[in-house]
């Protein structure tokens, strides 16, 4: 399928839709759409993240859709420190369930910091630090994304509203402030791991996700049949 290349500005910095092509998934068929996101007055650097769509979504209402920023640690390496894997795949099956819906795939690595400082920060979380304190002893903001390039590919799409799969609701109100009509929101919670609860945890407490008060108590190691 071809879609002819078009320039979004609904905001700096431009978003360009460059490449769609048919991705069969272990959740469905989707259609895997890339844009590539140029900071103004400096062509040479940019980003390139996917839209990856179910069904027809142009100009729907009350699409969902989850917001995902990289994390190559879980999604790759198959990390038990946080749920991002298991959130993308319980996006992915939601989406591919409801006919219509798309997951953006943003790339932000370790929460826009990069993944140098991701890494970095991993060393003073071993050391004794929570995610939010290992940010700032590097002298990094708490959550450094934005998400301009999700506005710029919904207004691609046209689509009118959205309900975001988020358990943030600051994700929520940034891109309410990019003008996307948010209709609602649908809570992605999955269970913790001995590795993940303490992350999760502070998310709860000190990021005001909307995550269950129960994940120190209720923490475990996967099986070796469940990590496979």
């Amino acid at each position: 399928m071809h879609v002819p290349e078009r320039v979004i500005r609904p905001h700096a910095p431009t978003t360009r839709w460059l490449a769609a092509a048919e991705l069969p998934t272990r959740f469905g068929h989707f259609t895997t759409h890339v844009f590539r996101t140029t900071e103004p007055g400096d062509g040479a650097c940019f980003k390139e993240h996917v839209a990856l769509v179910f069904g027809d979504i142009r100009g729907h209402v009350e699409l969902p859709i989850r917001i995902h920023s990289e994390c190559i640690t879980s999604e790759v390496f198959g990390s038990l420190k946080c749920d991002c894997k298991e959130q993308l795949d319980a996006a992915l099956r939601e989406v591919a369930r409801r006919g219509a819906g798309a997951v953006l795939y943003l790339r932000q690595e370790g929460r826009g910091i990069g993944l140098a400082n991701k890494i970095r920060a991993y060393e003073l979380q071993a050391q004794g630090a929570d995610t939010v304190d290992a940010n700032r002893l590097l002298g990094l903001p708490d959550d450094a994304r934005e998400y301009h390039a999700a506005a710029h590919m919904l207004a691609h799409f046209d689509v009118k509203s959205v309900v975001l799969m988020t358990n943030n609701p600051a994700k929520v109100e940034a891109l309410r402030s990019l003008s996307v009509d948010v209709a609602g929101r649908l809570p992605v919670v999955v269970e913790p791991t001995a590795f993940s609860a303490g992350y999760l945890e502070t998310k709860r407490a000190r990021m005001a996700h909307e995550l269950p008060a129960r994940f120190r108590e209720d923490s475990r190691v996967p099986t070796q049949g469940e990590a496979e």
